[in-house]
């Protein structure tokens, strides 16, 4: 029945989430381009929006939707029922919001899909809530994806094509959201055995507000330079898979038990990654830009 619970929270989160996106994109695109060396200036414009401000608030509301299901249920299991939430996307920017959705991106989306529920459907049945970890698997896998969203965010300055850094921050904002719902995960047993003194004093507190603090800023610009669909669906799966090997590496989630089944968690990430590949268009479109910036 807890398992149940955190599942469902978990679907609930995935939609809650897609929404404040596209409430983010649209605010964001309102206000002047976010400046890393103005940060408070930036986020003060970013939030002088209805728009990106009423995205926040429902970002908060799925926050607190993903930490119940983190509480309840393993990790893998939480950011594998996430992964529903890319079935919203395409549905939402056509319908609720009138985004343009191409040809390469339902293609995209649909293979996102795939691979996410083949992943899903390919983990052992778990039980509990699989909070206990490794130190040192835990300081390896946060700070080698913190320097991963580093190099993302960087982008151009290291020879990235410019007209996909919008996706690039995407990636980025999706890995370092990654980082911090690990540190979460990390966080609701570190609550459960020694309260709150002990949240207090965890050093993964700290290291789940700078990526959320990174993260927030990376998506800011990401949903600036690009257009909705493919920088919320990139996002989100990077999201996804970054807390799906959070789980495997850090609390020791298992994986497959069977040979075919490692070959087909393994023909699921290819098919996310070539599926992130389609996403963005070559370029963007003049139309994109009239879209974004009206």
């Amino acid at each position: 029945m807890t398992l149940d619970l955190g599942i469902l929270l978990a679907l609930a989160c995935a939609f809650v989430a897609n929404l404040g996106f596209f409430y983010k994109y649209r605010g964001a695109n309102e206000v002047p381009k976010v400046q890393v060396r103005h940060p408070l200036r930036s986020a003060r414009a970013l939030y002088s929006s209805k728009w990106f401000a009423l995205g926040m608030l429902t970002a908060t509301v799925s926050w607190g939707l993903h930490v119940a299901a983190l509480t309840l249920a393993p990790m893998s299991v939480v950011q594998v029922s996430l992964a529903a939430g890319v079935v919203f996307i395409a549905v939402m920017a056509d319908r609720l919001f009138g985004y343009e959705v191409g040809r390469r991106q339902w293609i995209g989306l649909v293979l996102t899909a795939c691979g996410l529920v083949l992943l899903g459907l390919t983990l052992p049945e778990m039980h509990g809530a699989h909070s206990h970890f490794s130190q040192a698997a835990m300081i390896a896998f946060e700070a080698g994806l913190f320097g991963v969203g580093g190099l993302l965010i960087m982008g151009p300055r290291i020879g990235g094509p410019v007209e996909h850094h919008g996706v690039m921050l995407g990636a980025a904002a999706g890995i370092l959201f990654g980082v911090s719902d690990t540190a979460i995960k990390a966080l609701t047993g570190i609550g459960g055995a020694h309260g709150l003194l002990g949240l207090a004093l965890s050093p993964w507190l700290a290291v789940a507000v700078s990526a959320s603090i990174v993260a927030f800023y990376a998506s800011a610009r990401g949903l600036q330079d690009g257009e909705a669909v493919p920088v919320i669906a990139v996002t989100g799966t990077a999201a996804n898979i970054t807390g799906i090997a959070g789980g495997i590496i850090v609390f020791g989630d298992p994986m497959a038990g069977s040979p075919l089944g490692v070959a087909l968690q393994a023909f699921a990430f290819v098919l996310v990654v070539v599926a992130s590949a389609l996403m963005p268009a070559p370029v963007r479109s003049a139309g994109a830009v009239a879209t974004a910036s009206a």
